[in-house]
This record gives structure tokens, C-alpha cells and sequence, in this order.
């Protein structure tokens, strides 16, 4: 199923997509439509840290599940270089 993540207010062509660390190419990897980033993949983030997960790993012992890190990176309208990080992916 494609994943979608909102691009952040400010954010105007041109721009860098990366899905953990690596360079996006737009229209092989994702493609921009009113205000989104859609992609072809079926990207994962880990929801919230639920009791149980907590306390296996206060003892020491990890669960761990796939978690897909998307960041933008743009200029500002004022010329800044900007960075948004670990934008939220939604189903």
C-alpha cells in the first residue's frame, strides 16, 4: 500500500527527499501531489512505545520493529537552508 507524508508549510520546489538517509528521485521513488509526498513503497513507522515493549527493554531486551525515517530538505522563502526530519508517513 503507497505511504503519504505531508510536506511541511513553507516547503517549495525545489527540494531533497530522503528515506533514511538516502536521496529520493521524484517520479521513480515518490511523486508531489497538493502538498504531498506519495510514494510507490509501502513505508513503516513504529507507533508508540506501549507498556510492554517499555519494560522488555528496561531489562535489556530489545523489540524492535521497521521504522522509515523521511526528511526534506529546502530553502526558505528568505533563502535559509532548511531541514524537516522524520516527517510522520500516514497509511
Amino acid at each position: 500500500m503507497p505511504s503519504v507524508v505531508r510536506l511541511p508549510p513553507g516547503v517549495e520546489a525545489p527540494f531533497d527527499v530522503y528515506v533514511n538517509g538516502v536521496l529520493q528521485r521524484e517520479g521513480a521513488d515518490y511523486v508531489v501531489r497538493e502538498g504531498e509526498l506519495r510514494f510507490a513503497a509501502d513505508l513503516a513507522q513504529e507507533g508508540r512505545l506501549g507498556f510492554w515493549r517499555w519494560f522488555l527493554g528496561a531489562w535489556g531486551i530489545g523489540t524492535y520493529r521497521s521504522h522509515d525515517s523521511v526528511d526534506v530538505s529546502y530553502t526558505s522563502a528568505d533563502g535559509r537552508p532548511m531541514s524537516a526530519t522524520n516527517l510522520p508517513v500516514e497509511p
